[in-house]
């Protein structure tokens, strides 16, 4: 998009640009997300936002922006999949699935049991584990929010578990 556009035209040509680029970009992150629809979608959409993001640095309007776009989707296909690879896997809980220990999973474990084992973490770790399992990020990202080596994060989300678990096992004792 030329630099001298007006806001109007540099909307119009984004508009023309997501109809013209869209559909190809779809096809390549749905392969490249194993025909994952939805995160698909995603990464096509944050692929336009970092093209209208750089609009100005870029001249669109002059030569063809599909390598770019390609590119710039490819890119985030694999930050994704990097991000996905960091954090540990999610299992589901069942009625005969056996904890550590042989305990078994099973509801006794509530909500208000956690909470009142996280206010007694320190600081510091409830921090950690609010960034990484709550709202799901990543180790790296953890680190940067908080200013912490990621070393650390690691460190304070592993002991954080381990007192969690002492208190809920305790608690279940009782």
């Amino acid at each position: 998009m030329a630099r001298t556009a007006s806001p109007d035209d540099a909307e119009a040509l984004f508009r023309n640009l997501y109809a013209e680029y869209g559909p190809a970009l779809l096809r390549l992150t749905t392969a490249l997300t194993g025909g994952d629809r939805g995160r698909a979608e995603d990464l096509v959409q944050e692929t336009m936002l970092r093209a209208w993001t750089h609009r100005h640095r870029s001249d669109f309007q002059h030569r063809s922006p599909r390598a770019w776009l390609m590119t710039t989707a490819r890119h985030l296909a694999i930050d994704a999949h990097r991000a996905r690879q960091a954090r540990p896997l999610e299992t589901e809980l069942t009625e005969d699935f056996e904890l550590a220990g042989g305990q078994r999973a099973d509801a006794t474990v509530d909500e208000a049991g956690v909470r009142a084992a996280l206010v007694g973490l320190p600081r510091s770790q409830r921090q950690v584990l609010a960034e990484i399992y709550y709202r799901g990020q990543s180790v790296t990202a953890t680190a940067r929010i908080l200013q912490i080596p990621a070393g650390t994060v690691k460190s304070r989300a592993f002991y954080a578990v381990r007192a969690l678990r002492r208190v809920l096992a305790a608690d279940e004792a009782a």
